[in-house]
């Protein structure tokens, strides 16, 4: 038997926002104004507060696809803030560590076979600052690939967050157009049978205009 459909508990305010501007709507204004005391726009409110799983589950869909992208979104950043704090840090210093020391090196080599040193300790340090001279551009350049494959990579995909406020406005739309105008329509007082048929486009949460009472089966482009 599956489950019933619960929304989350951090999106309420998303349904409250999607429920007060439903309740703005002209449809449900000028329904509301044979009541000038405001009880009913306030029973309305709080009927729909009270039933906000059973409205919400007629936007199922979206509503998954949006918590499915948001948990993607924030797994993402965990796994990028689990392994972006030592990597990149070894990245960016050891070839800056390595020519340092590999100047530092090849300066005092030079020096002491300048003062004409005796002892193999100016040979030794100028072949150490030679290798820590290659290591510096070897890893230098693994970095220099390494940033460029992942901006490559990601050239072109929008950012984590556009795709979860993507998500977030077609789930918005569809809980307005799909629930919330539907059962608003359904429990206005005094006159329940008036209805609303909701159509707007995806992301603009606008209802679509009222047509006469004789044709409300279908709305126009």
């Amino acid at each position: 038997m599956p489950e019933p459909f619960r929304l989350r508990p951090e999106d309420r305010a998303d349904f409250e926002a999607v429920l007060h501007h439903a309740l703005r709507t002209s449809e449900i204004r000028s329904a509301l104004t044979t009541d000038p005391t405001g009880r009913a726009a306030a029973h309305l409110r709080a009927h729909a507060l009270a039933h906000a799983d059973d409205i919400a589950a007629a936007a199922a869909e979206p509503y998954r696809s949006y918590v499915a992208v948001r948990r993607a979104a924030r797994h993402e950043a965990r796994r990028l803030l689990g392994s972006g704090t030592l990597l990149p840090a070894l990245a960016v210093l050891t070839p800056l560590v390595a020519g340092t020391s590999a100047a530092a090196l090849l300066l005092i080599g030079g020096l002491l076979h300048a003062a004409d040193a005796l002892g193999p300790l100016p040979g030794s340090l100028v072949a150490a600052g030679s290798t820590l001279a290659l290591v510096a551009a070897l890893t230098g350049l693994g970095t220099l690939a390494a940033v460029l494959h992942t901006a490559l990579r990601r050239h072109g995909a929008p950012p984590a967050a556009d795709q979860v406020e993507h998500a977030r406005l077609v789930w918005r739309q569809e809980l307005l157009d799909r629930g919330m105008l539907p059962h608003l329509g359904r429990h206005l007082a005094p006159h329940p049978e008036t209805a609303i048929t909701p159509c707007s486009p995806p992301g603009t949460l606008t209802p679509c205009p009222a047509r006469a009472r004789e044709d409300r089966t279908s709305c126009s482009d």
